[in-house]
């Protein structure tokens, strides 16, 4: 059998071409490997690159959104918001002025006696001005003149009831006649109280609203205007005290309150000519969280001039008063609410829409767009009242709209903005 093997002779002799191929082989590994490296990267900068009109396209805000609105059926109720303080119905600032008339030198205050938060009886003294009374009696009418025998008017049927109701009777006096019985009531309250009644000086006439009558110089009991304060109601109380022992008797001694509590508030210029008397008023206090109601009183006409201190005001203001439909807890006295006031409703439910989905085409007609899913509707409507923002529409065909229906109050030109924090 033959050896065929080959020869340690031959292996030696074909070794430099055995290594040759091997290095072809490696060199051809490393050839293909580069060619991947290199076509992965023109894969990858091939991915980075964009054409300008795509990145323009990849950057473009998203359509705008249309909003829109139901259309409801409600009663439109157009309100004023404003501010108030609770207080009494009438505040009757005290003065010392001509208190002792010509007999006196110098009006000074001699005594003082009321103080601050307590309540007032009919007939109470409250100072004493050189000497002189000044007093609280029930009436509706200040006092602006001399009352003495012979008097005749409104303001001497006053003064009868309310010496009627501390305990002098005027006698057989006719109502709105200063006679005897009169006379000699006056001069029955002023030594109740403590002083003599002051008498008639020279020879006065005083026509009131009758004929006038003379009066002899020194005859006959005198009620001068400077002593007595008349307020509307017997429920009365102190708010403030100025006056001093020695000092002169000049404005705002004393600060009396009287009647039942109101709220007294202020409106703007635009606001004032939506109110009336008699409109509903919602009352809340937003310290204790009472709600309460009240009805619109009375509206001024014009704008009040300073605010208390003599401050200016930033804007006009128009005062309201509002009285409550209850009685109003004591405790609200000074207290700051808020006013809610109904200043306008429609006569039942209709159909609205916000404001701005009314709009007025080219062609002159008033209409809605209703927004369908096979497409936006013109509506042409008529318009009613508007109030809060919302305005009453009425359809031009009868069933042309109906609540429920979505029309369009807008367009959201902010694109997209679900992912905004």
């Amino acid at each position: 059998m033959v050896d065929q093997s080959p020869s340690p002779q031959a292996e030696a002799a074909g070794s430099p071409h055995r290594h040759g191929l091997l290095r072809r082989r490696r060199l051809l590994m490393a050839v293909l490997a580069g060619s991947v490296v290199v076509t992965a990267a023109g894969v990858g900068s091939a991915a980075l690159l964009k054409s300008p009109a795509q990145a323009a396209a990849e950057t473009r805000p998203p359509a705008p959104d249309v909003i829109t609105a139901p259309v409801e059926r409600k009663v439109l109720s157009e309100t004023v918001v404003a501010r108030g303080q609770v207080a009494a119905s009438q505040h009757v600032s005290v003065s010392g002025a001509g208190v002792g008339g010509s007999a006196v030198g110098r009006s000074v205050v001699t005594k003082v006696r009321v103080q601050p938060g307590r309540p007032l009886h009919m007939g109470q003294v409250l100072l004493e001005i050189s000497g002189r009374p000044v007093f609280v009696l029930k009436g509706a009418l200040p006092a602006y003149r001399d009352l003495r025998t012979g008097s005749r008017g409104e303001d001497v049927t006053q003064l009868q009831k309310a010496l009627a109701a501390v305990g002098h009777s005027t006698g057989g006096d006719r109502a709105g006649v200063f006679g005897p019985g009169t006379e000699k009531a006056v001069a029955a309250f002023y030594r109740a109280i403590g002083f003599e009644p002051a008498t008639a000086g020279a020879d006065k006439s005083d026509s009131g609203s009758g004929a006038a009558t003379a009066e002899p110089a020194g005859s006959g009991s005198v009620v001068p205007m400077s002593e007595v304060v008349f307020v509307r109601s017997a429920s009365a109380q102190v708010d403030d005290v100025a006056a001093e022992v020695g000092e002169e008797a000049g404005p705002d001694l004393v600060s009396v309150s009287a009647g039942g509590l109101v709220v007294n508030g202020s409106v703007a210029a635009y606001q004032k000519g939506l109110l009336r008397p008699g409109q509903k008023v919602d009352i809340a206090s937003e310290s204790t969280g009472q709600q309460l109601t009240g009805t619109v009183q009375s509206v001024a006409q014009r704008p009040t001039g300073k605010e208390k201190g003599g401050e200016p005001q930033s804007a006009e203001g128009y005062a309201v008063r509002i009285s409550p439909t209850g009685k109003l807890p004591a405790s609200l006295v000074g207290e700051d609410v808020r006013l809610t006031i109904a200043a306008a409703s429609s006569s039942g439910s209709v159909l609205a829409v916000p404001v701005s989905a009314v709009s007025a085409g080219a062609d002159g007609r008033t209409t809605v767009t209703v927004r369908k899913a096979g497409g936006d509707r013109r509506v042409a409507v008529r318009t009613g009242m508007t109030a809060d923002g919302y305005a009453e529409i009425i359809p031009a065909v009868r069933g042309g709209l109906a609540p429920g229906d979505q029309v369009i109050v807008g367009v959201d030109t902010r694109g997209d903005t679900a992912d905004r924090p």
